[in-house]
């Protein structure tokens, strides 16, 4: 009946045959649950491959990182060899894996809930009795991760693969590659792979006496920081450069405080956007220690313009300003800062409180009362009948005069401590844009 086929029908259909056949006296007699060597005494020798095909996410808080690898083993089955001559030139066939013996290859330092292993894919089985498993696995691994240089950070997580029974006198583990495959890797948005290097240990453990082979690829990333640049860095550097023109703004405006105290609550919200991502670990991370530094001067800004307005708005009954205030600040800090009274320039040099102008301000009439005798007889008036000798008429005008020179002095005193208050407004505007400046410039210079 066979003979009424197509040629390529036969010799498929005959194929086929063979390959039962061959199938069926290779496992007739065969344990999957034995080490498939000749000697027992003798190591078998397993090599392992894996190629990283994507990271699928690292989870720095719970320092987990998620990975999708291919894991290759191949080794030698001395019970599994076959003459391809007597199979029509069978060389290789595709089994499922669960026929076979398999090494207990292991993921040491995972971190799944699951604990679930490589795909149950098929073997490649080959007449010399070589065995070429090939299977993907999603993996979750423990990485010890160092937030300390975050956002500009690099990560290096291991990869470590063992057997969990059998020792190194049973299976000799062995790398075929000095290094992890990348040829297929596809590029992840937040990690930038620089290597995946390979090493081959031989551990000792406290439960055992013979020594266990392990292979550890080194996985080392380095974080893309453009995103937390934009959304993190930058707003906080400007945000903080708010924050010294508090002082610039006018006291009598009410603003002052409750600028400082908006832009601390902002930062405080970076704040939290950070720690939420971050491990509850002892390392600060690099913009962590920005926000905190930005945050520490903010409240010393906030305290400063407190003290400042409370100098400004200092009353009439206010002490007259310190020489050396005046001299320290009036003069020196008030020339270097360019503060100065309506009308003049950083060009014209100041007027000196105190001086001819303000000499001249406290005078007014009444201020000399010897200046009625100048009520002269010139006009022919008589001195019995001159309204300047009358007693009541002096008493009230030297009363109007005193009152004049007080409210005129206090005048002047408040406005010695309104130009104190905004020449230190000044002083310490540009302090504190330089101190900005300066911490913006090492937390770069650092991540650099």
């Amino acid at each position: 009946a066979t003979s009424s086929l197509p040629a390529p029908v036969r010799l498929q259909r005959r194929g086929c045959l063979f390959a039962y056949k061959l199938l069926h006296d290779l496992f007739a007699n065969y344990s999957s649950a034995l080490r498939p060597v000749e000697d027992t005494d003798r190591a078998l020798n397993v090599t392992l491959q894996i190629t990283l095909s994507q990271i699928i996410d690292m989870d720095e808080r719970n320092q987990v990182l998620t990975s999708y690898l291919w894991v290759r083993q191949a080794w030698l089955d001395a019970h599994l060899t076959w003459d391809k001559d007597a199979y029509d030139g069978i060389d290789s066939i595709r089994i499922p894996s669960s026929y076979v013996w398999r090494p207990d290859i292991i993921l040491y330092n995972n971190a799944d809930d699951h604990f679930g292993g490589s795909m149950e894919t098929n073997v490649v089985l080959r007449s010399d009795g070589h065995i070429m498993w090939d299977s993907p696995a999603i993996t979750k691994s423990s990485c010890k991760v160092d937030v300390s240089y975050f956002p500009f950070d690099g990560q290096r997580c291991r990869l470590t693969f063992g057997s969990w029974t059998y020792n190194g006198n049973q299976i000799d583990l062995r790398n075929r590659l000095d290094t992890g495959d990348l040829t297929d890797f596809v590029e992840n948005v937040e990690w930038e792979v620089l290597g995946m290097p390979a090493t081959r240990n031989v551990i000792t453990y406290g439960c055992c006496s013979e020594p266990y082979p392990d292979v550890t690829y080194t996985l080392l990333l380095r974080r893309r920081a453009s995103f937390y640049i934009f959304n993190l860095l930058l707003p906080c550097i400007m945000v903080s450069f708010l924050a010294p023109l508090g002082f610039y703004l006018p006291a009598d405006s009410g603003e002052k405080v409750s600028l400082g105290v908006t832009v601390l609550l902002a930062l405080t919200v970076f704040q939290l956007l950070v720690a939420e991502s971050m491990p509850p670990s002892e390392s600060v991370p690099l913009i962590g220690k920005y926000y905190i530094a930005t945050m520490t001067m903010i409240t010393a800004s906030t305290a400063l313009t407190i003290f400042i307005m409370n100098v400004h708005h200092c009353g009439p009954g206010a002490r007259p300003v310190p020489p050396w205030a005046r001299r320290l600040i009036l003069h020196h800090m008030a020339r270097l800062c360019c503060v100065y009274e309506v009308g003049e320039s950083c060009k014209s040099p100041p007027r000196e409180p105190g001086g001819r102008a303000a000499r001249g301000d406290a005078g007014g009439p009444g201020e000399n009362p010897g200046q009625g005798e100048v009520c002269t007889e010139a006009g022919g008036c008589p001195r019995d009948h001159c309204l300047c000798y009358h007693d009541g008429l002096l008493r009230n005008v030297g009363y109007i005069a005193g009152c004049f020179r007080r409210h005129r002095a206090a005048q002047r005193r408040t406005s010695e401590w309104k130009k104190v208050a905004k020449v230190m407004d000044r002083f310490f505007m540009w302090v504190f844009f330089l101190m900005v400046f300066l911490m913006s410039v090492l937390v770069l210079g650092k991540a650099a």
